[in-house]
């Protein structure tokens, strides 16, 4: 159950990110909007690390929320913020990858 609560926690990671991208491109009441969202996607994601971390290894989690935080905000600037989608930034995304993957098949909870 922590696992699934820390990847939803890893979620609202790249929800605070995107927030964050998205009021910077904005103005006036829409900006705090998103400032908003950003507030409460961090509060939820703490949220949901703290909770994880009661029973799965603090390193282990930590770098996992991270890791799915990461590829996620990667992601989302390319898909929708127009970052470059070079080569060597996809391949390091999927180490990343391999690196979340690698974690949690040798946690031992």
């Amino acid at each position: 159950m922590n696992w699934l609560l820390l990847i939803l926690g890893g979620l609202f990671e790249i929800g605070f990110t995107t927030c964050l991208g998205k009021a910077k491109q904005s103005e006036g009441s829409v900006m705090y909007l998103w400032y908003l969202g950003f507030i409460i996607s961090l509060f939820v994601s703490m949220g949901l690390l703290i909770k994880a971390t009661q029973t799965l290894p603090l390193g282990t989690a930590y770098a996992v929320w991270t890791g799915i935080g990461a590829v996620g905000t990667v992601l989302i600037g390319i898909f929708f913020f127009k970052e470059p989608a070079e080569f060597w930034r996809i391949f390091f995304i999927f180490t990343l990858i391999a690196s979340i993957i690698g974690l949690k098949a040798v946690s031992s909870h």
